[in-house]
């Protein structure tokens, strides 16, 4: 399912090229629709919902249903993994503790985290993915087939980052840019040093209850999505299977948050328009540089088709791809979550479809 997942997360990254012009008419929510039917139309969803936001209008939208050989929809307040979107959590977490004078985003990890990466990386090249550390997740088999052996093991967070350290570095710290998923690992552990709580307690502490994020939840080693919620499938032995229940403290914070379309729209507008982060660290986050070009400490920052400026996040996870993204003016925003088919079509069409009409 990996392989599935990451293709549809750059065929959604694909669409930020090209060229197309933008127009004041508005989003119309039937081009949303065909996007959203042509994804499961293709297979790559079993189901999907969407929030999206055009100025002061909003409406949610879906397809699919929310369990295969079962016509009820896609709860529209339903649960999902969001993934990767994670990693905005705990980004704006560490700059939280920043603006509060605990941790320099310049100090090498090693002030914190004494002998656990290399002595170069700091709490910035984690952040903006330029440190170097190898993506343990390449590691590691996340189609169906090859995840079914693993799919409840419960890990823990420095037995992740070991199987980055067993390997060199892919570069030298600050010289290039990959994405990784150890660098947010690396983060939990170093709000948990700073803050002497657990790294999901601290999120729940400094995001959730201020934004009463009461659907979003950081579970830990808990198997289950609590709430309404879409099921996913793949393909292990030939036939299909329910992959909605998994551990997911093989991401963790790097990408365990279960959320809603609601609770992401709530965290981004929080967010980029500084209601989280001191004014020092609120300008820090959508720094890009000439290495990291488009990713800032946490976030993406994009272009879509016409050139719009698009901030946010994409998610992928087993079973799950979510997408978060927002114009900085936040007057037009999605949040879209798709719950995995077993069917093997190309999405970028249905992808082209949604980003152009939301964005463009």
């Amino acid at each position: 399912m990996r392989k599935r997942l990451l293709v549809t997360v750059a065929a959604f990254g694909l669409l930020f090229t090209g060229t197309a012009v933008a127009d004041d008419t508005g989003v119309d929510r039937g081009t949303v629709q065909e996007g959203l039917d042509e994804l499961v139309a293709v297979g790559v969803a079993q189901g999907t919902q969407a929030r999206i936001t055009d100025g002061r209008t909003r409406f949610t939208a879906r397809s699919g249903t929310a369990e295969r050989n079962d016509p009820r929809p896609v709860p529209l307040n339903g649960r999902f993994r969001a993934g990767s979107i994670t990693k905005s959590f705990t980004s704006t977490t560490v700059l939280h503790l920043a603006g509060e004078g605990r941790i320099s985003l310049d100090a090498p990890v090693d002030r914190y985290l004494p002998g656990l990466v290399d002595r170069r990386i700091t709490v910035r090249h984690l952040l903006q993915m330029t440190g170097g550390l190898y993506n343990y997740t390449d590691a590691l088999a996340f189609d169906p087939q090859g995840f079914e052996e693993v799919r409840y093991r419960q890990w823990e967070p420095r037995e992740l980052v070991e199987i980055s350290t067993s390997r060199p570095l892919d570069f030298e710290p600050g010289t290039k840019w990959n994405y990784s998923n150890t660098n947010y690992v690396v983060l939990g552990l170093l709000i948990e040093q700073v803050t002497r709580q657990p790294y999901e307690r601290v999120v729940e502490q400094r995001i959730l209850k201020p934004l009463r994020l009461n659907d979003t939840t950081f579970p830990g080693g808990d198997t289950e999505i609590r709430g309404p919620h879409a099921h996913s499938y793949g393909i292990v032995n030939g036939r299909a299977i329910d992959t909605t229940r998994w551990n997911p403290s093989v991401f963790w914070a790097a990408g365990d948050v279960i959320t809603t379309t609601r609770d992401l729209d709530t965290f981004y507008t929080a967010l980029l328009t500084g209601k989280l982060l001191e004014p020092a660290q609120q300008s820090e986050l959508t720094k890009t540089t000439a290495v990291s070009t488009d990713y800032g400490l946490g976030v993406f920052v994009e272009k879509a088709p016409c050139g719009t400026t698009i901030i946010g996040h994409p998610g992928g996870v087993p079973g799950f791809s979510t997408y978060a993204y927002s114009t900085p003016d936040l007057q037009r925003r999605v949040e879209l979550s798709l719950s995995a088919g077993v069917g093997t079509g190309d999405p970028a069409n249905a992808y082209g479809k949604l980003i152009n009409e939301i964005f463009c």
